[in-house]
């Protein structure tokens, strides 16, 4: 039996994380950890079909509380038990709460990630440590420019430089200490129970109301940001892959196939939900300080490997787009959730 700590295990990707591992590794245990702030909720948890379909599901898991602002100290560390794996998504990742308040961030993405690095260091075996970093250590990405995983930082934001140091930290802890680990890079991450701020939940809920949505483009309004989304659920399969194929010290890029422009994705969202978008075109750099027009990873490293997604992009929009049709209380917002419900009927009567 394998034992995995997995840190913001009721955050938005840490809870996708925790299903995959439930679902392909049935000889697998997973222990939470969170300090369940605003971000996180375990009602994720509660939420997923496998929870509730029985007891064996949820006998894998276990849950502790804590604040890694904080060292993990012996009673934790007691409660927690002998550890294989350490999967270290939790963070602080708002951009704009970073301009506000650096330091806060620095706690939550330095601090937080040196106190688990050590207590990872204390153990009698050393489990493999995994760092979950993002795309937006690089900075923006110019047209025609994907970053590969060992590029140069030009960090854009608080947020992006505290996590470019959760990085190095890890990868000192590797030179140092021996510890072995490896770090991963991913970009704009969407899918089912994701906190309603985000763009796709927010059209999604726009597109219902009828309301405008904002799409930040470049100075002249001609060109809208882009991204490589990618869906939780397939960030979810390329960490198992990676879990058996890794080596220690390295880097490894987790991108979606294609580059989608956020105007197309959010026509796209409006299509399947069949109703109108109103958009209004934005110029980012004086409506969004601290943020990049575009981003972009390189993803050959990982396909190289012979990683390849199970669902495409496409497919995977799709689905999470009808999921929050059928979920609409995760818009939280109780317009959106009665005009869901007629659209769902809609859709019900046009297959009779």
């Amino acid at each position: 039996m394998k034992r995995v700590l997995l840190t913001g295990i009721d955050g938005f990707i840490g809870h996708h994380v925790a299903e995959g591992i439930l679902k392909d590794k049935p000889d697998w245990e997973v222990v939470g950890l969170s300090r369940i702030d605003g971000a996180s909720s375990l009602q994720r948890l509660f939420d997923m079909e496998e929870w509730r379909s029985g007891r064996a599901f949820w006998q894998r898991v276990s849950f502790h509380y804590h604040n890694l602002r904080a060292p993990v100290n012996e009673y934790l560390a007691r409660q927690i038990g002998p550890i294989d794996v350490i999967l270290h998504l939790a963070a602080g990742t708002h951009v704009d709460r970073s301009i506000e308040n650096p330091m806060e961030f620095v706690q939550d993405n330095v601090v937080a990630t040196c106190n688990l690095l050590d207590y990872a260091r204390s153990l009698p075996v050393m489990p493999l440590f995994v760092y979950f970093s993002t795309d937006e250590v690089f900075g923006p990405a110019p047209v025609g420019t994907a970053y590969k995983e060992w590029d140069r930082y030009h960090a854009g934001n608080p947020y992006s430089a505290t996590k470019a140091g959760g990085e190095e930290l890890a990868l000192a802890y590797e030179n140092t200490y021996k510890l072995p680990l490896f770090i991963t890079h991913t970009m704009n991450v969407f899918g089912e129970r994701q906190h309603p701020e985000k763009f796709i939940p927010k059209v999604i809920k726009s597109v219902l109301k009828g309301e405008t949505v904002t799409i930040h483009a470049n100075a002249d309004k001609s060109k809208a940001g882009s991204r490589f989304y990618i869906h939780a659920r397939n960030v979810a399969e390329a960490l198992l892959f990676l879990l058996d194929r890794y080596q220690s010290g390295d880097k490894y890029n987790i991108v979606g196939e294609k580059e989608v422009d956020n105007l197309t994705l959010a026509q796209f969202i409006a299509s399947v939900i069949g109703k109108p978008l109103r958009y209004d075109m934005v110029d980012f750099h004086s409506s969004r300080p601290g943020h990049d027009l575009r981003y972009a990873l390189d993803g050959t490293k990982l396909r190289e490997m012979g990683f390849d997604y199970p669902k495409s992009f496409e497919q995977s929009l799709e689905k999470t787009i009808l999921w929050y049709l059928e979920h609409p209380e995760w818009l939280l917002d109780s317009d959106a959730e009665e005009i869901a419900k007629e659209v769902r009927a809609g859709f019900e009567r046009s297959r009779v």
